[in-house]
């Protein structure tokens, strides 16, 4: 990595704090040091290109998607406080250790910038933190409030803004579009989170990929770094073996097409009676290299 800081370095800061004033103590003076060349390194994953590719044969670009990756769970982290209670008894919620003005600036000093859009719903670009069930089991999905800010970083996708939902059952059900594990996710206080950094140990968690999403003129393109198509008949394009757990096939093409853009399951699947024969199915997909035909750099 060609800069004198590191992504790692600084969630672990946060993860020791346990005063207030985060923003000052810990953040500021190693966002004084990550200006110049690392800014500039982050902006080369900002353009839709073939970078990511070099992951695989260079150095650089394996360690530029991974450092997004600690980035990642560094907004994570800062993103607990504007996030809903856990619910758990025993669990001690974060006190809020800096305003939605400090996360903003950290962030726009690295490069990105920020959204809000809260007018109509856009998986690629909202979360869905809480839902409302409406009456109208076909009522679309409408945002109520937005929780907290996205960001992008050029054409790449860095973090979607939290919302709050309403909607008919038909479209996202309260208690799983809400609730059910967030995948391409390291931290929420108020739902489980998988990714792939989850049961390794210190050093190679950090070896985790993150995930690229870019909105282009030609269109979204979803996860392009992954390599199995997931589109119609795409799943038995026998160029590209899906490979599905027993599980995953009990999702319909339609639900694993939703678990892709929403990154997370938004109904109770058809097949639940089935799926309950294996506890723990919601936590054990393993979508990290489906995409879409046409995501591709």
């Amino acid at each position: 990595m060609p800069n004198e800081v590191d992504a790692r370095e600084l969630y672990e800061a946060l993860a020791r704090h346990d005063g207030g004033r985060s923003y000052e103590t810990i953040i500021a003076p190693w966002l004084d040091q990550a200006q110049g060349r690392y800014r500039a390194w982050l902006a080369t994953a900002g353009e839709f290109s073939s970078w990511w590719a070099e992951k695989e044969a260079e150095p650089e670009g394996q360690d530029l998607v991974r450092e997004l990756y600690a980035l990642q769970r560094v907004s994570d982290r800062l993103l607990l406080t504007f996030q809903p209670p856990s619910g758990d008894p025993g669990s001690a919620d974060p006190q809020p250790s800096l305003s939605e003005g400090e996360y903003l600036d950290a962030f726009a000093s690295l490069g990105m910038t920020s959204f809000r859009d809260g007018d109509a719903f856009d998986p690629f670009l909202h979360e869905i933190v809480e839902v409302e069930q409406a009456d109208d089991p076909h009522a679309p999905i409408a945002i109520t409030e937005v929780l907290w800010p996205g960001l992008m970083l050029g054409r790449l996708l860095f973090n979607r803004s939290g919302v709050r939902i309403r909607a008919g059952v038909e479209h996202a059900q309260r208690g799983v579009a809400d609730r059910s594990p967030l995948y391409w996710t390291f931290l929420r206080r108020h739902r489980p989170t998988v990714d792939l950094s989850q049961g390794w140990g210190s050093n190679s968690q950090w070896r985790t990929d993150f995930r690229l999403d870019y909105r282009t003129s030609a269109g979204d393109r979803l996860n392009v770094a992954g390599c199995r198509p997931i589109d119609g008949d795409a799943d038995l394009d026998p160029g590209h073996p899906m490979n599905l757990s027993p599980e995953e096939r009990l999702l319909t093409s339609g639900v694993r097409r939703e678990l892709l853009r929403h990154r997370c399951l938004l109904r109770t699947p058809e097949a639940a009676g089935t799926l309950a024969g294996s506890p723990g199915w919601e936590r054990d997909l393993m979508p990290f290299d489906w995409r879409l035909p046409g995501s591709e750099a």
